[in-house]
């Protein structure tokens, strides 16, 4: 996990997310790119007749806004100890940061910014989602991380993600509601986590409620600063209508960081 790739915008949340970053860099020895997305499609506009129209000076201020703010960041980030770029995208920030995703090896979002979903369904790289407000961002090594597994293809693809941030932790917990028919079980993963130098110590949840308002329970009760977790085994229509474990912690401005994966 040497790519780290952090969307950057002029949000309260920002420093947060650069933190992170820092943090994670100097964790595994990986390198920061931070990337300011201008969204140059917001300023033209298609009428009916299909001409388009120009909002020139607005675009204009935007981009000596963007512009500012990359040099600002440079300016926080050179004296650091951690190898860093600057990039600019003229596209919105979801395809900005799904284009640089397919090199990257992680990207971190904040929780406030609503594109976390949609990351994680269109882009191989696992999602690191930031809580908004915390101060700091999340530091690593971190002390207990949870890992939601229910045997599915996105609960597999999130536990492969982050086995670099998992091998620094403190205690990993592996978390299952059994639900699933036909995936991995906790002892498979186990194995897979011990074959990459993971001691985790698997715990079965009894359901009461709801399979997140269990696993939400659980995160809590042991103060996990991190929740690996599949994002979207069930469709985000089904999520939308009947709720899910994804939405719910994502909506959940108490709960701990995600390292989500689909």
């Amino acid at each position: 996990m040497r790519s780290i790739l952090v969307n950057a915008d002029r949000g309260a949340s920002l420093d947060d997310r650069l933190e992170t970053g820092l943090s994670l860099a100097r964790a595994v020895d990986g390198h920061l790119t931070v990337q300011i997305a201008s969204a140059i499609a917001r300023y033209i506009t298609i009428d009916p007749t299909g001409g388009s129209y120009l909002a020139a000076k607005a675009m204009e201020q935007a981009l000596a806004d963007d512009a500012e703010l990359a040099e600002t960041l440079n300016a926080r980030l050179r004296g650091q100890d951690v190898p860093y770029d600057i990039v600019r995208s003229e596209f919105d920030p979801v395809e900005a940061m799904e284009l640089s995703s397919r090199l990257s090896d992680i990207m971190i979002v904040s929780r406030g910014q609503d594109v976390a979903g949609q990351l994680a369904i269109l882009t191989r790289a696992p999602v690191l989602v930031v809580p908004d407000g915390k101060g700091g961002g999340v530091k690593f090594p971190v002390a207990t991380a949870c890992i939601g597994w229910d045997g599915g293809n996105e609960a597999a693809a999130a536990l492969r993600g982050a086995v670099p941030i998992l091998r620094e932790c403190g205690e990993v917990l592996l978390l299952t509601v059994l639900e699933k028919p036909g995936g991995f079980g906790g002892i498979e993963a186990l194995a897979y986590l011990s074959r990459h130098g993971i001691k985790a110590e698997l715990v079965e949840l009894t359901r009461h409620g709801s399979t997140q308002e269990t696993l939400a329970r659980a995160v809590r009760e042991r103060g996990a600063g991190l929740l690996v977790m599949g994002a979207y085994g069930k469709s985000r229509m089904r999520e939308y209508l009947f709720g899910g474990v994804t939405d719910h912690f994502l909506s959940d401005p108490s709960g701990p960081a995600l390292l989500l994966a689909h």
